[in-house]
């Protein structure tokens, strides 16, 4: 199992930048792909941005060029650095790791982005 914790969250203005989070309970080598989800208010979670254990990386249309995924495997973390942060960046960031079949989601930091 993987137990994964996020920070970084907070109320920002347009323009502005924050950097998340996601501490992992154990190595994050072995994990297949950790993933970034956001929950806007209302409305469905849905990837931002997934980096896999060999490094590579993909993003949402909607934050190419403004969010950036890394990992440090020595920390176990994975962060998202968010550029540029507009009004409907706005919500609930989760974290995601798939390990061994299996699906593991932290409790999420929250995002507020003020226009």
């Amino acid at each position: 199992q993987v137990q994964l914790v996020e920070s970084g969250g907070g109320f920002v203005q347009t323009g502005e930048s924050l950097r998340l989070s996601c501490a992992a309970s154990r190595s994050i080598i072995n994990i297949n792909h950790i993933a970034w989800y956001l929950q806007a208010p209302g409305k469905q979670r849905e990837l931002v941005a997934v980096i896999t254990s060999t490094g590579d990386t993909d993003y949402s249309d909607s934050v190419k060029g403004r969010f950036t995924i890394s990992s440090d495997n020595a920390k176990n973390t994975v962060w998202l650095e968010m550029n540029s942060l507009k009004p409907e960046d706005t919500g609930r960031y989760y974290c995601k790791a798939y390990y061994l079949g299996g699906e593991y989601w932290g409790q999420g930091t929250q995002v507020t982005v003020s226009s």
